[in-house]
């Protein structure tokens, strides 16, 4: 088996260490004997979603992120739209996740159409949410799995969910979408959205394999449940972020 995964804009999109979700998901194959290909598709690119299993977008700053959006929005934006109604696995972090949504709106009302891919939409604000974050997530006890997920925000949006978008998770300690609702990320079809950095995939190994599994499973339908790995170390910082106060 291979897992295929395209990581779009890496030399534009890699804020708080988000190349470390990448990093995880390659390993935790390896460790399984699954073989793991990475491949960029930046600006000029072209994205061929059948090429890939999972595609995943990280976070940038504004500036960055104002290079990318002609190419993302008129280039890959067609291609994208139809792969996430495909089913294709995502995984979009922070400013990659407010590009997937409908718009930014800005502080003067100026919006910013993002790829309307999935039903969100973000409004910019003055003040920051930044910190450690704690979620929970049922649907991972549904798959008899930890649910609790760890993270750390840093991000002016506040997101706010469409119909037919359910959340990640629910905040048990941090600002999460937008400080309100109680709500972090985002869930469509396959993809997962989040603002947590962190990186987040090697904080929450079960999340991880959630997503390789999940891939594997579209394109080899008689694919098994993942083996179990040896996670104690990672456990083991998981307690320490949830139970230190930090």
């Amino acid at each position: 088996m291979e897992l295929r995964i395209c990581h779009l804009y890496p030399d534009l999109l890699n804020l708080y260490g988000d190349r470390g979700n990448l990093v995880t998901l390659k390993q935790r194959c390896q460790w399984r004997g699954i073989d793991c290909t990475i491949t960029s598709v930046s600006l000029g690119d072209s994205f061929v979603a059948s090429d890939f299993d999972l595609v995943f977008m990280g976070g940038g700053q504004d500036y960055e992120q104002n290079l990318l959006y002609e190419d993302l929005i008129e280039q890959k934006g067609d291609a994208i739209r139809a792969a996430v109604e495909q089913g294709q696995v995502f995984l979009c972090i922070c400013g990659g996740y407010q590009l997937m949504g409908r718009y930014y709106e800005e502080q003067d009302g100026h919006r910013i159409d993002g790829l309307s891919a999935i039903d969100v939409r973000t409004i910019g604000r003055p003040d920051r949410l930044i910190g450690n974050t704690i979620y929970e997530a049922p649907w991972l006890s549904e798959k008899g799995q930890d649910p609790v997920l760890v993270g750390f925000e840093n991000h002016s949006g506040r997101t706010y969910l469409g119909p037919g978008v359910t959340p990640l998770a629910k905040v048990r300690k941090g600002g999460g979408n937008n400080g309100d609702d109680q709500t972090e990320g985002a869930i469509y079809k396959n993809v997962y959205c989040t603002y947590a950095h962190g990186s987040f995939l090697p904080k929450n190994p079960a999340m991880a394999d959630h997503l390789v599994e999940t891939a594997l499973k579209r394109r080899y339908p008689e694919c098994n449940e993942l083996s179990p790995l040896d996670d104690q170390l990672a456990e083991n910082a998981r307690r320490y972020l949830v139970n230190c106060n930090c």
